[in-house]
């Protein structure tokens, strides 16, 4: 099975819900940051929230969401969009500990509770929207229902999910988030409560071989969900060398020009998909070139 998002509305309306496979998506993360695995949990468990609220906006629309705690792994960066394209990185990816209590990935260490989660809306326009809130878990999916509660005064309920293999990739990622519209009946609440009470941890359900629409089934009731649409999800960068020449003439000529003269050439590295772009001096010396026919054209 290939990684997809579902899109559903539930009881007549009165609850939309989100739920997707990651598996691939964060095992390409994995792959690519060599995220050791409690490190994977979070930036995978991060990803999933993060392609499920790229499928709640339009068209163009982007978003970064920031998690900044006190934990070891020192913040997680993940863009996503409309599209179902997702990339992500943690600024420490090398953070592993024993499993906690309940015999799980220990992501509160890893992350922390002393900090904040942050959500930028780049909808094209002048004004971005930002939302943010603080950490009350460290585990994320509480911290995720929290910043929809609180920032965008949605109540809701996430569920995320990494598994981790002995070799580090990943076993199984997923996750859901089902909302309450104005108006639900305090009957509808109880027996999603009921529900998500109940179930399995979506990442078991995931290993288990659930589809979006089977985890939707099993949160909401298979007789309560009316299903909308569902988009493809992959780990997608946009970086490209064009991209990093503009970052590169952008430091302007002196900078530049002791490239040139101390390291013979250039070499820019993006975070997100951790691909490498080399440039030579004569590359370097077109862009100053560049920089002076600006200059003299102004």
């Amino acid at each position: 099975m290939s990684d997809y998002l579902v899109r559903a509305l539930g009881f007549g309306g009165s609850v939309r819900a989100f739920a997707v496979r990651t598996t691939d998506t964060v095992g390409e993360a994995q792959r690519r940051h060599d995220t050791w695995p409690t490190a994977s949990a979070a930036l995978g468990r991060t990803m999933t929230a993060a392609a499920m609220m790229g499928a709640m906006q339009k068209g163009d629309d982007l978003l970064t969401i920031k998690v900044q705690g006190d934990g070891d792994i020192r913040g997680i960066i993940v863009d996503a969009n409309a599209k179902g394209e997702v990339r992500g990185y943690a600024v420490n990816p090398h953070v592993h500990f024993d499993l906690n209590a309940q015999g799980k990935l220990d992501v509160r260490r890893a992350v922390g509770t002393t900090g904040s989660l942050s959500v930028v809306k780049d909808t094209g326009l002048r004004d971005y929207f930002t939302g943010q809130v603080e950490l009350i878990s460290g585990e994320l999916g509480e911290d995720f229902a929290y910043y929809f509660t609180k920032s965008e005064q949605t109540p809701s309920a996430v569920g995320l999910g990494v598994l981790v293999n002995p070799d580090d990739s990943i076993l199984a990622a997923g996750g859901f988030i089902v909302q309450v519209m104005p108006g639900v009946d305090d009957e509808t609440i109880t027996q999603i409560e009921q529900a998500l009470s109940n179930i399995e941890p979506v990442s078991k359900m995931i290993e288990k071989g659930y589809t979006p629409e089977q985890i939707l089934e099993a949160v909401l009731g298979k007789d309560n969900v009316e299903f909308l649409d569902t988009k493809p999800v992959a780990f997608a960068c946009n970086c490209s060398k064009e991209r990093f020449s503009n970052a590169l003439i952008g430091v302007g000529e002196v900078e530049l020009q002791a490239m040139i003269d101390e390291d013979h050439g250039a070499e820019a590295q993006c975070h997100f998909c951790m691909e490498k772009y080399q440039y030579s001096e004569e590359e370097l010396a077109g862009m100053i070139e560049e920089i002076r026919v600006q200059k003299a054209s102004r």
